[in-house]
């Protein structure tokens, strides 16, 4: 006789009031209240006749069989969850390549020539999941993505894009009306905007680190802003708002076009090992979609970069 399970449901509400072990937290996670979070808890335990909490006034606890029921859940979401994910690719059709990036590569770099590749292959039709959040191949519906980071993933071929050189960027109308900007320690008297970012011991190059390199040792960063994304920053320089420091490669064409100058030349290298890579599963390495747009993307990097000349305050 069959026994009678948890649905999906019920397993992820499990999944998230025995990962947080607060039913709050778990409410506020699967878009319920904690009233509906311990209803369907109760209706659990009493279906399969098992306590799978312990509860006091403030805590909760799992029991052996709730440890045992909640690690059986991971496994079970977790395979369901890839199977979805290869049935969509499955039904969506050979014509669909779906990429997953972050927004900065997005709108700075890839939609500024995703029309090229449109006009070479009208038979791929490209959707793009926009995110800063890592994809699973294995687990979300997405084929291909463009991640920053070291390239180095299990199961994973990865073509190195380009590597980081960290600039100093600003609005011309900022030069023009604003104090000048002949020579770097000009700088302290502007607002200045950069990102903090660190992983593996490697530091994304901040404002102090650039002054150093220019040989100013009294550098005083309180006038900085700290922006959670190099997105937010560049935004600051081109509302004329702050000097920035920014990627070259995100903001090319923000000063071959005019919108942003540099007013230095002195640029900082990211460490070696981080890049921007074209990711994707060893087993699609044959995927004519994933062919395709992988030898446009690399021909597409190795075109020379537009480098501007350099304007200070003194050429405009």
């Amino acid at each position: 006789m069959a026994r009678l399970l948890p649905g999906t449901r019920a397993l992820r509400t499990l999944e998230a009031a025995a990962r947080h072990l607060n039913f709050t937290r778990a409410a506020d996670e699967l878009g319920l209240t904690p009233a509906a979070v311990s209803h369907q808890i109760k209706e659990i335990e009493d279906q399969l006749g098992i306590v799978l909490f312990t509860r006091t006034s403030r805590t909760i606890r799992l029991t052996e069989a709730g440890t045992v029921l909640f690690e059986a859940s991971l496994d079970a979401l977790d395979l369901l969850n890839r199977a979805v994910s290869r049935a969509q690719k499955m039904t969506r059709g050979l014509a669909l390549l779906k990429i997953t990036l972050d927004p900065q590569f997005a709108t700075k770099w890839l939609m500024r020539r995703v029309d090229d590749f449109r006009k070479h292959q009208p038979g791929i039709e490209l959707r793009f999941d926009i995110t800063y959040e890592v994809r699973d191949f294995d687990r979300d519906d997405v084929d291909i993505g463009i991640r920053f980071g070291t390239g180095k993933y299990p199961g994973i071929v990865s073509h190195r894009l380009f590597d980081n050189i960290i600039i100093p960027v600003c609005s011309p109308a900022l030069l023009t009306s604003g104090p000048p900007l002949r020579e770097p320690r000009d700088l302290f008297r502007h607002t200045l905007a950069h990102i903090v970012w660190a992983r593996q011991g490697v530091t994304w190059p901040n404002w102090r680190m650039w002054m150093a390199a220019a040989g100013i040792d009294d550098f005083d960063d309180s006038r900085t802003i700290v922006f959670g994304s190099s997105s937010d920053a560049v935004q600051a320089a081109l509302d004329g708002n702050a000097v920035a420091l920014a990627d070259f490669a995100m903001v090319a064409n923000d000063l071959s076009e005019g919108r942003l100058v540099r007013p230095f030349e002195l640029g900082l290298k990211v460490a070696a090992e981080f890049a921007y890579f074209l990711v994707y599963p060893a087993a699609s390495a044959n995927d004519a979609r994933i062919i395709a747009f992988k030898d446009w993307i690399l021909g597409e990097v190795h075109n020379p970069q537009p480098d501007p000349t350099r304007r200070t305050w003194d050429e405009l």
